[in-house]
């Protein structure tokens, strides 16, 4: 890794930071919902279902965590499209600045925020009586699994923000992905679905991941039954994390570096 990269890496996060401090209002959007629907869920749901409001919430805190992860979706997409239809990506291109640094860039920045973005969220699941169930290695196992997983998405976001036609285009693609985590087991089970709606939504890669945060927090054991990435969550999870960024950030890259 070349001395230039990484001087090149760390001024475009910086910029992504600033920029976060100064525009707050899509990281503060995809963090706070979460709480919102913590609080709606846990009370109103929590005590409309047969399983008790103390034990949904315990199988619902991960389901958030894994949610908000999934919002690198949105924020990425978003980020990308406004800096590529207002002109700062051409403007990056015409700088000697490393063509992969940005992007990567604006991934580490989303990173960061959302890490820091997610301690409400648990401080709030604590007080609701979530507890990590689990041993210290396997939830951080957990917390570095989100990371990984809000990593992912965040360059599939990118991606496809470079690749709108517009800021508008993009934000109504971002606003229909609230849906990816209502068609996967974040809220509720799956095994009440249909039988095809049920293999779409454990094919879901926030299925796989919210069951592998589950099993690592102590909240619940491995699914007995399930499509292969529930009943194996944690490969599941690596193996959809890993092949997000590889598809993804090389084809991000390539088409910063096009235009």
């Amino acid at each position: 890794m070349s001395t230039a990269f990484v001087h090149d890496g760390t001024a475009v996060l910086g910029r992504h930071l600033r920029r976060v401090r100064h525009a707050p209002a899509i990281t503060v959007m995809t963090q706070t919902m979460p709480i919102v629907f913590l609080l709606f869920f846990g009370y109103v749901f929590g005590s409309a279902l047969a399983v008790p409001g103390a034990e949904y919430r315990s199988q619902l805190v991960p389901g958030l965590l894994v949610a908000t992860a999934a919002g690198g979706l949105m924020t990425g997409m978003f980020q990308a499209a406004q800096d590529t239809h207002r002109g700062v990506m051409d403007r990056f291109r015409t700088m000697p600045v490393s063509r992969s640094a940005v992007p990567l860039g604006q991934a580490l920045a989303d990173l960061v925020t959302s890490a820091v973005g997610t301690v409400p969220l648990i401080l709030v699941g604590l007080a609701m009586g979530w507890r990590i169930e689990g041993t210290a290695a396997e939830a951080l196992g957990a917390f570095g699994l989100l990371l990984l997983f809000r990593f992912a998405t965040t360059w599939a976001g990118i991606l496809l923000g470079l690749a709108s036609k517009s800021e508008e285009a993009a934000g109504q693609l971002g606003s229909a992905t609230f849906m990816l985590p209502l068609l996967s087991n974040a809220y509720l089970p799956t095994d009440t679905l249909p039988g095809w709606l049920r293999t779409v939504a454990e094919w879901n890669p926030i299925s796989a991941v919210t069951t592998a945060v589950r099993v690592l927090f102590g909240n619940a054991p491995v699914p007995a039954d399930g499509a292969w990435p529930v009943a194996h969550p944690i490969a599941g999870a690596l193996l959809w994390s890993l092949a997000l960024i590889a598809l993804c950030a090389p084809l991000a890259v390539r088409r910063h570096t096009r235009g």
